[in-house]
């Protein structure tokens, strides 16, 4: 039995404060519990084989794949097609370009629409979608076509107790 490819398909780690941001979008960088998502996501990843890291060019795509690149030891690679704002259509394509066990890092308007264009093409989701920031969608390829998704949540957190 041919065994399914996997991608894995990130959502963006919390950034700043896009109202609080003075500079332009595109260069917003992850906030303090983003950076801590995104090596919470790089813990889990590394255990994958992983093969190589496409984001966004946006700082916090970039950023988000960066604890995985180190502890991997591959490049994050921008690629446009995973712009906010961009149609999906590419991101399609980009799927089917990329090898087993790559890992892409895109937006919170990419990831809904290019999952809901996978299942108009047949694939089937095995658990309740989940948008949220640093959740992660494992989308397995049976040769051209993704066949199945299922996402794993955003990393829970550890919260720092106030109570003495």
């Amino acid at each position: 039995m041919e065994r399914a490819a996997v991608i894995y398909f990130v959502r963006h780690a919390k950034a700043g404060e896009r109202r609080l941001w003075e500079g332009g979008d595109v260069d917003r960088p992850l906030s303090k519990t983003g950076w801590k998502q995104s090596t919470a996501v790089a813990r889990r990843l590394v255990k994958k084989d992983i093969t190589a890291l496409y984001a966004s060019p946006y700082i916090r795509c970039m950023q988000t794949l960066e604890p995985l690149g180190g502890l991997t030891g591959l490049k994050v690679q921008a690629d446009r097609r995973l712009f906010e704002g961009e149609p999906f259509e590419p991101v399609l394509d980009l799927l089917n370009e990329v090898e087993d066990g790559a890992v892409l890092c895109s937006h919170g308007d990419i990831i809904p629409e290019v999952i809901t264009a996978l299942v108009r093409r047949g694939m089937e989701v095995e658990t309740p979608a989940d948008w949220s920031k640093a959740s992660v969608w494992v989308l397995r390829r049976k040769g051209s076509r993704i066949t199945k998704g299922k996402v794993w949540p955003a990393p829970k957190l550890a919260v720092k107790s106030t109570k003495k």
